[in-house]
């Protein structure tokens, strides 16, 4: 079984995807904020998961933390969240 992060050849340059599909939450979440800081900010991360609280769970952590929810679309149980990595002054304590 691969690793639960899997860089895409069909991601668009200064786009990482990340494959939490079959966690639940709060994984999902807490696995993208960990990709999110080790990307540099404006960078897109596309998250593919199968978790439904995953929904309300990225509209609050993108709330809470100031990154972008550029879209959302699921197909067969499959949520697609694509995330945009604030700027440094942005968001809490920024």
């Amino acid at each position: 079984m691969p690793g639960p992060m899997a860089a895409s050849s069909q991601a668009p340059k200064n786009e990482t995807v990340l494959d939490v599909q079959g966690l639940t939450c709060p994984m999902p979440v807490l696995k993208a904020n960990k990709a999110l800081r080790s990307l540099p900010p404006g960078a897109r991360l596309t998250v593919l998961a199968t978790d439904a609280a995953s929904v309300i769970d990225f509209q609050a952590f993108c709330r809470e933390t100031g990154h972008a929810l550029v879209s959302f679309s699921e197909n067969a149980g499959v949520y697609r969240y694509t995330l945009r990595k604030r700027d440094d002054q942005a968001g809490k304590g920024g």
